[in-house]
């Protein structure tokens, strides 16, 4: 989900950055060009640091500034499909809730939170389940898994859909009640067998 890749590219160095270090000015610009941005194969690029730089440069007629080749590493974040990720339930609304994944949110529409009808208490911002009168609100710890990612370049905008619909997925909760039903199960037959 996070990678660390170590790139080569050329960096402009504006007139207005000539009096800062080389090193410090080609950091500057290559995050205000990366950071922020979605690339298709690297995703989400979060941080650029390490920063190696050619003392000797280019100028282009018609352009003042400086421009050299450099060799940096970037901090990506780039979710998968089928990838099982454990994060917190940020906001809950009418139609499912938003899982926070770190540096973006994941949207599990209602009907893959549970195999259940599942009700919306505006005033408790809650999911409740009609039959298993399960709960699911704001600050729940999950465990979803990843089942959608489409990236807008153009907009900047990433967004993930993901279901809980799966055995040991869920709130954490219904996860070690369910653990606890099965391996309670076996112990009881155990002992029986014995007998």
């Amino acid at each position: 989900m996070f990678y660390v890749y170590r790139v080569y590219d050329i960096v402009r160095i504006p007139p207005e950055m000539f009096d800062r270090p080389l090193k410090e000015a080609a950091l500057i610009s290559l995050r205000e060009k990366y950071e922020g941005t979605i690339d298709k194969e690297l995703g989400l690029i979060l941080a650029v640091f390490d920063v190696n730089v050619s003392e000797e440069g280019t100028i282009i007629h018609g352009d003042g500034a400086t421009y050299h080749d450099a060799e940096f590493s970037m901090l990506t974040f780039k979710p998968l499909i089928k990838e099982v990720v454990e994060g917190e339930v940020v906001e809950i609304t009418d139609f499912g809730a938003f899982v926070n994944l770190g540096p973006l949110d994941a949207l599990t529409h209602k009907s893959q939170i549970l195999d259940d009808v599942l009700m919306y208490d505006s005033r408790r911002g809650a999911l409740i389940g009609k039959e298993t009168k399960k709960i699911l609100e704001k600050g729940d710890l999950v465990r979803i898994r990843i089942i959608a990612v489409s990236a807008s370049l153009s907009n900047k905008v990433m967004k993930i859909g993901a279901t809980m619909r799966q055995p040991f997925l869920g709130k954490l909760e219904w996860i070690r009640e369910d653990l606890e039903r099965i391996y309670g199960k076996k112990e009881e037959k155990k002992k029986s067998k014995k007998k």
